[in-house]
C-alpha cells in the first residue's frame, strides 16, 4: 500500500494490531472501535498516540469522548459506490472538530481524491495502481471553485462579492 500525505508518498510509523494480537508497548497504535473503547483507559496513558479504525459504515457512537485525544482515524471505503465515508469525515470535523489525522483506506480512487480532501481526508492508503500512478505524476486536477463550503475552511478564498464562492487550494 502507497500512504499519501501532504503532497507526497510516505512511510506509515503507526502500528495495526488485529483483534488477537496484542498492544504494542511503544510507538503509535490503532485499533479497532470496540476494541478501543474497551481499552481506552490504559490506551489514553500513551505518550505516543492512539488512533481508531472504522469499518466501512461503522458509526461514531460511543466515541465522542475519545475522539479529542486521538490522533488517527482511519476510514475504511468499502467500494467505489460507497459514499458513508464522506459523511463520517465531515462528521469527525464539523461536529467533532477532530484536527488529527483523517485517512481513508480500501478502494480509493483518482476521482475521489478532490472530494475526499474537501470533506477533511488529509491522508491517503491508496491501493490502486492507476490511482498511484496519477498521484505521483501529479495529473490529478482539482476543480478550485465551489459554492458549498469545505470541512476545512481555512483552505479557501471567498473571492469578490458572492459570499458563496470559494475557491480553494489545489491538491
Amino acid at each position: 500500500m502507497a500512504l499519501y500525505r501532504n503532497g507526497s508518498f510516505g512511510d506509515d510509523d503507526w502500528q495495526f494490531p488485529g483483534e488477537t494480537e496484542p498492544v504494542p508497548a511503544t510507538g503509535k497504535v490503532a485499533l479497532a472501535k470496540a476494541r478501543l473503547i474497551a481499552e481506552w483507559p490504559k490506551l489514553r496513558q500513551r505518550n505516543a498516540g492512539a488512533g481508531v479504525v472504522l469499518a466501512a459504515g461503522e458509526r461514531l457512537d460511543g466515541l465522542q469522548e475519545i475522539i479529542p485525544h486521538l490522533r488517527l482515524v482511519v476510514v475504511h471505503v468499502a467500494k467505489y459506490a460507497d459514499g458513508r465515508h464522506f459523511s463520517t469525515a465531515r462528521l469527525l470535523r464539523d461536529r467533532f472538530g477532530y484536527q488529527g489525522e483523517l485517512r481513508a483506506v480500501g478502494d480509493v480512487l483518482q476521482d475521489q481524491i478532490v472530494f475526499l480532501t474537501r470533506v477533511g481526508f488529509d491522508a491517503l492508503d491508496v491501493t490502486h495502481p492507476g490511482t498511484i500512478g496519477a498521484l505521483r505524476e501529479g495529473r490529478i486536477k482539482a476543480v478550485r471553485h465551489h459554492y458549498q463550503p469545505a470541512s476545512r475552511e481555512g483552505t479557501e478564498t471567498r473571492p469578490g462579492p458572492r459570499p458563496w464562492l470559494r475557491v480553494s487550494e489545489t491538491v
